[in-house]
């Protein structure tokens, strides 16, 4: 689906200069919005302009796979000279295969910006005029059409051949338009190499999943304050024990929201059940997990992981295997695993918040009238959405596929591991949703007192904050009704839970 065409993308606040080496998760989840511009560094053009002019003179000197030559198993077949031009286009058109839904309009922003950054990085050997034309079409808002399915983790080979035609003005833009590039003779493969499409998704995955486990911290603090938790388990001399820094941040941030002091007061129970008892261990490996994806999302932003590399340093060409992601791969699939646990974990504090014994107040907190189910049911929809996060959670790297006649015999699936973040992403927001919604109506119920400061204090307590900014939204009636419209709002409020 298209967005509205703009020439100028109004709500561009700031601009990310693009250089080949500073281009970060942050800059790309920006541009992917449309909060910020982009601008083609002049020494990422001057890098460009050397290497290609040494990829063209390389090709008189030598084979040079895709530029002289076929590709895959045809890749000791010799391309004729004066076709030269004409053998790129057909490697295009040959691999624009992509089929299934359309990636969005932010997804591809992503994928243009990471390319252009890549491009820029100055390995590929592209003409300089891709890249103006790349910086062109992102200043102006200009999409092309990209399909999701065809990629196995060895290059987004159908979606970036889509995305090389379109600027070659072969195919339709999607929102906009902008002036056909006229390609030169190797610049088919050398566009084609990367695999900018899925890191676009999984940074956005990456970047939701983070927001997500932040606003986590809060979902836990009032589940804690509603179940008159032990803050014992959350003690900064018990994470000293074993620091493990995820696991410290994760203690810390509870504190900090309930502004626990240096010695807690004891809870209700001397022990509680693992979902409060056991967050931070378990919460804290995929703190840890999203800031590893996070290093490998950056490096793979700012390589020169073109195949062949075009090495203006050493003055020659180099053939190799950097299209493989299976550092993308393994990060996701590690990301997945551990955000499950995570939501697993805390659907259990759904069944202690609708227990007498746990809140001392009615079962499922339904109102007075005999046989009220209250919230009941979200148990079921928050297991449903934990479902799927399992069977998203399975490890995208025990696929495997052997290709173009045997010669590429292995594959990082890193794509297939992304479109499983992105079900992780939202299975996980209904699962925090439905606790919001249950923590939220206990202490309306009054299971417990919010904590409070001194009315001269310099600080606030931010638990009561999140408690304040949910209650406002979510309803306080407590007949049996529809919920859908209460864990809705829940979902929204989550991405403001994450920032208190």
């Amino acid at each position: 689906m298209a967005l509205p065409h703009t020439d100028a993308h109004v709500r561009h606040t700031d601009t990310v200069l693009i250089d080949g080496r500073t281009l970060c998760c942050a800059d790309i989840e920006r541009i992917a919005r449309g909060d910020a511009a982009v601008r083609l560094d002049d020494k990422a053009r001057k890098r460009a302009q050397e290497a290609w002019q040494l990829a063209e003179h390389t090709a008189t000197l030598q084979p040079v796979y895709g530029r002289t030559t076929g590709v895959g198993s045809k890749r000791h077949e010799k391309v004729d000279e004066a076709d030269a031009r004409g053998h790129g286009l057909r490697l295009l058109r040959s691999h624009a295969a992509g089929v299934g839904p359309l990636h969005s309009p932010g997804r591809v922003r992503a994928a243009l910006a990471i390319r252009l950054n890549q491009l820029a990085a100055g390995g590929s050997g592209v003409h300089p005029g891709v890249l103006e034309a790349l910086e062109g079409v992102l200043r102006r808002g200009v999409l092309p059409v990209v399909h999701q399915y065809g990629t196995l983790g060895t290059a987004d080979l159908t979606a970036l051949a889509e995305i090389t035609l379109t600027l070659a003005g072969e195919r339709p833009w999607a929102q906009g338009d902008a002036p056909p590039v006229n390609l030169s003779t190797g610049d088919a493969l050398a566009f084609m190499s990367s695999s900018a499409v899925t890191l676009a998704g999984s940074v956005h995955a990456g970047s939701e999943l983070r927001q997500l486990l932040r606003a986590n911290h809060a979902v836990t603090a009032l589940s804690f304050l509603a179940l008159g938790g032990n803050a014992e388990a959350y003690a900064a001399t018990v994470h000293r024990a074993r620091a493990h820094p995820g696991q410290v941040h994760c203690a810390a941030e509870i504190r900090r929201l309930l502004a626990l002091d240096t010695r807690p007061a004891p809870g209700r129970r001397i022990q509680d059940p693992y979902g409060l008892r056991a967050f931070p261990q378990v919460q804290g490996p995929a703190l840890e997990s999203l800031d590893h994806l996070e290093r490998v999302l950056n490096v793979e932003t700012n390589a020169r992981a073109e195949n062949p590399l075009v090495d203006t340093d050493e003055q020659t060409v180099f053939h190799h295997g950097h299209f493989h992601t299976a550092y993308v791969a393994t990060a996701l699939d590690q990301v997945r695993a551990t955000v499950h646990h995570v939501a697993a974990l805390s659907a259990t504090l759904l069944r202690h918040l609708a227990e007498p014994a746990m809140t001392e107040l009615p079962l499922y907190l339904a109102e007075a009238q005999t046989g009220s189910s209250g919230v009941m049911i979200l148990d079921y929809v928050a297991h449903d959405a934990l479902a799927r996060m399992h069977e998203a959670a399975r490890l995208a790297t025990l696929a495997s596929a052997v290709v173009s006649r045997g010669l590429e015999d292995h594959a990082g699936f890193a794509s297939h591991a992304a479109r499983l973040a992105e079900t992780t992403v939202e299975a996980f927001r209904q699962v925090l949703a439905c606790i919001l919604v249950v923590a939220v109506r206990a202490l309306r119920m009054g299971a417990a007192e919010l904590p409070d400061v001194p009315a001269r204090a310099a600080y606030e307590v931010p638990a009561r904050a999140a408690y304040e900014l949910a209650a406002e939204r979510l309803p306080a009636d407590l007949e049996d009704r529809s919920l859908t419209e209460d864990v809705y709002s829940a979902v929204n409020l989550l991405p403001r839970l994450a920032a208190i």
